[in-house]
């Protein structure tokens, strides 16, 4: 498709405006993707600084005693389990036991 000389005239001055105004909105684009990502930068060192929300301690203190005396139970049925052990002697593995060979 050819050019006429008039339709130069118009066309010509047109793209440098088009260019111009693509030129802008890239920019536009890259400046706001700096400003998203100088947000998140601060959002994300305001939650590392932030402390966050604790139990509170009478709730912990609750949970650790819980837990440390079922720690103390559970020791105390291994012991006696252990002494139970070794109150009883060994059983030998087929001395005292019928065996039938006659298969």
């Amino acid at each position: 498709m050819s050019l006429k000389a008039l339709e130069l005239q118009i066309a010509i001055p047109k793209t440098f405006d088009a260019g111009k105004l693509a030129d802008q909105h890239q920019q536009n684009v890259l400046g706001q993707q700096v400003n998203a990502n100088e947000a998140l930068k601060k959002e994300i060192r305001k939650k590392q600084l932030q402390v966050s929300d604790t139990e509170k301690i009478e709730k912990i203190n609750d949970n650790n005693q819980k837990q440390n005396h079922e720690e103390n139970l559970a020791g105390e049925k291994q012991q006696d389990t252990e002494q139970k052990n070794v109150e009883q002697p060994m059983q030998h593995p087929f001395k005292g036991n019928f065996i039938d060979f006659s298969g």
